[in-house]
């Protein structure tokens, strides 16, 4: 029997099936409504032996895989006809049997027809989150979502969400899924949705396949994409309140990352299905395609997940996009698609080796959504150096403002705003703002700040240390975590222990007083000889030279470690010797006002090279180990690439998911390696594009490239 590779992904994600009969009988149901019948011949709900077997097995599978999370999917059928009681107990065996070796997810797919206040405080014991079907307003529900005598479901599922609105259990509701019906309205079921405040909102396309496919009342081309992308707008006009994870997944993969759902994308599938009686199955929605189609032979009594992770039914799925059509594999946008649900490839006689047939309406969606997100308005920061810092400026002005308005900041937070607000407003202090904002690290600090809790300590650093620049007295106190107070740009402060600080700032100086401890006296960082407290930041001693910033706590956004200071001996003096070999070497680049000029370098580990980093323009990681003849020969070609990324983060170069993003990259990189038959091939390629695939912007960018390629054969 085939066993599972150690390259394999590990599964992730287990469908349990507690209960498999339901409450209503939905006529686009996939487990009752199409081809496959194999419910009728299950237990009715899972015995308490199939959940200990089911708990062994995973357990065993996130113990030989070291897998640091799992979610197990409560599912039916209807779930909730298990039981309160019943419901305890297999989320107790769960719970008991999984916790102890892995994160346990644990949720639950429901028609919350029936839910209430028991089955709540279960799922609050043991942290179930919970997901309701309901396909919008009360027309659009009951149009498919009918009970069994024909009534309908919308009041009771709707009364269902209102209690897992209440605040004890509001933790629990992880959002609403809708199967689309395109003879609903779609402004009208989004609106129906939005209006109850789910956390999220699944848009699902109604299950089919070529031999049955899905409807189209209007006749029309793309029904479905039509319909999303009418949603798509009235979630913009609203201001996104709230994640829809099919747009959010487009978005996502048309920037490069990773799909966010099953349904489109190229991730390898990670999930397994578990039956009432034990049984492995395949993702249960291939029920659609024929009688049979999810079986895979195996239980949970004698297998275990590796036998079921190595089936071939479940390897097709882990191919990418090698396991795709022709016809998607030279698709523009397989990328975020990634041939749409493996369920809706089916077609008789040649199985599951065919695009989704919804495939017209998934690349309309994609090129719909790359078209409305894409920003066609002329950045002047593709013109130079000066333009291009100053839309870098406003990018960090954009952050902290962001930042600022994050809910969890701090009462401290509010007067180091009110005196960076002064400080913007003087002509003689906006200045020493604008140099205390453009360090990268300030980037690093704000975008992090956005992502997670928000780092009050450094936003008063950052507002004296703005202040100190800008030569204008002010006072700041707060709550300060630890002893290092390093204030950006400047240098870092030794204090006794953490606890309250005030920190004054006059024209030419700072002082540092403690609620306990020493402290108190003046330190002036322009003099050579300060306190024994204060490091300053170091600078490179040549001509436009950069800060050498080895000590920011927020320099560590790079992919190598950042070196100790026992590992930076002798690194100034490299890194002086580079600056001279640079500009001795090419001395019209280095007079070029628009060749990249590093403002901070940070010393990385041994074997790091040169490096960018997730942080703003401008810095730049350099290994110990580096030489001052390998900085210099790499220093033009990885500043063309901080250009291209800083242009990047300020101004839209081409539709997102366009081939003309991976041309730009080449025809740069082949132009600064001065490489003029691969440059050319690359701008040609780009200039053959469709108009609509570059931006005013990117257009200006290739025939800049082509000015560049053009004067390299001059000089040649």
């Amino acid at each position: 029997m085939t066993s599972q590779s150690p390259e394999d992904p590990p599964l992730r994600q287990l469908v349990l099936k507690i209960h498999s009969r339901c409450d209503l009988l939905c006529d686009h149901c996939y487990v009752y409504q199409h081809a496959d019948r194999s419910w009728r011949n299950r237990p009715t709900f899972i015995r308490p032996e199939t959940v200990r077997a089911v708990a062994a097995r995973l357990a065993e599978h996130v113990g030989s895989r070291a897998v640091e999370s799992v979610s197990v999917i409560l599912h039916g059928g209807e779930p909730l006809l298990v039981g309160p009681a019943r419901l305890r107990d297999i989320c107790a065996e769960l719970t008991r049997t999984l916790s102890p070796l892995t994160a346990l997810d644990l949720r639950m797919h429901t028609n919350a027809v029936t839910l209430n206040r028991r089955h709540l405080d279960v799922c609050r014991e043991f942290g179930v989150r919970v997901g309701v079907s309901l396909d919008g307003d009360r027309a659009a529900n009951d149009r498919h979502r009918l009970d069994r005598r024909g009534r309908s479901s919308h009041d009771r599922v709707v009364r269902g969400i209102r209690l897992l609105q209440e605040p004890e259990y509001r933790d629990l509701f992880s959002g609403v899924l809708c199967t689309v019906d395109v003879a609903n309205d779609p402004v009208a079921v989004h609106d129906a949705l939005t209006e109850l405040a789910p956390p999220r909102i699944d848009y699902l396309l109604p299950h089919s396949t070529w031999d049955r496919p899905p409807p189209n009342p209007a006749g029309t081309t793309t029904p479905y994409a039509d319909w999303l992308l009418a949603v798509f707008d009235r979630w913009e006009q609203q201001g996104r309140p709230m994640p829809v994870r099919t747009f959010d997944s487009v978005l996502s993969t048309l920037h490069g990352g990773p799909p966010l759902t099953e349904s489109l994308g190229l991730a390898p599938s990670d999930l397994a299905v578990i039956e009432t009686d034990g049984t492995f199955e395949q993702a249960d929605w291939l029920k659609t395609a024929y009688a049979g189609a999810p079986e895979t032979g195996y239980d949970v009594f004698r297998h275990g997940f590796a036998e079921f992770a190595a089936h071939p039914g479940v390897q097709a799925r882990q191919q990418g996009v090698d396991g795709l059509s022709d016809t998607c594999r030279s698709c523009p946008v397989v990328r975020s698609c990634g041939g749409g649900l493996y369920g809706h490839r089916y077609r008789s006689g040649n199985g599951f080796d065919n695009p989704s047939v919804f495939c017209g309406d998934l690349r309309s969606l994609v090129e719909g959504i790359a078209d409305r997100v894409t920003d066609r308005t002329f950045s002047p920061a593709v013109l130079g150096s000066a333009h291009l810092s100053w839309a870098q400026l406003e990018l960090d002005r954009v952050l902290l403002r962001r930042a600022q308005e994050q809910p969890a900041a701090e009462p401290d937070w509010a007067d180091a705003w009110r005196l960076l607000l002064a400080l913007d407003a003087g002509p003689g202090t906006a200045p020493g703002l604008d140099e205390v904002l453009a360090h990268p690290y300030v980037r690093t600090s704000l975008q992090r700040s956005l992502r997670g809790p928000a780092d009050t300590a450094r936003f008063m650093a950052l507002a004296i240390a703005a202040a100190l620049r800008a030569g204008s007295p002010a006072t700041l106190s707060w709550d300060q975590p630890g002893t290092r107070l390093h204030l950006p740009t400047w240098g870092t402060y030794r204090l006794d222990a953490p606890g309250r600080v005030e920190v004054t700032v006059a024209p030419d100086a700072f002082r540092v007083r403690e609620d306990r401890g020493s402290g108190g006296s003046w330190v002036r960082p322009g003099e050579v000889s300060v306190s024994a407290r204060w490091r300053p930041v170091g600078r490179l001693p040549v001509r436009d030279g950069p800060l050498i910033d080895d000590a920011d706590p927020y320099r560590d956004c790079y992919p190598f470690p950042v070196a100790s200071p026992q590992e930076c001996g002798g690194f100034a003096e490299r890194m002086a010797r580079a600056y001279e070999l640079a500009a001795g070497q090419a001395p019209d680049r280095y007079a070029d006002p628009d060749a990249f000029r590093p403002t901070v370098l940070t010393p990385l580990a041994a074997g790091s090279g040169l490096v960018l980093g997730g942080h703003g323009f401008g810095a730049l990681g350099v290994a110990v180990d580096v030489t001052p003849e390998e900085f210099a020969r790499e220093l033009p070609r990885i500043g063309r690439r901080a250009r291209r990324t800083a242009l990047r983060e300020t101004a839209d170069l081409h539709r997102p998911g366009s081939p003309a993003g991976a041309l730009l990259d080449r025809a740069d990189e082949e132009l600064g390696r001065r490489a003029r038959e691969e440059a050319a091939r690359a701008l040609t390629a780009l200039t053959l594009l469709p108009e609509s695939e570059l931006t005013p912007t990117g257009a200006v960018l290739v025939a800049r490239m082509w000015s560049q390629w053009t004067s390299t054969g001059e000089g040649s």
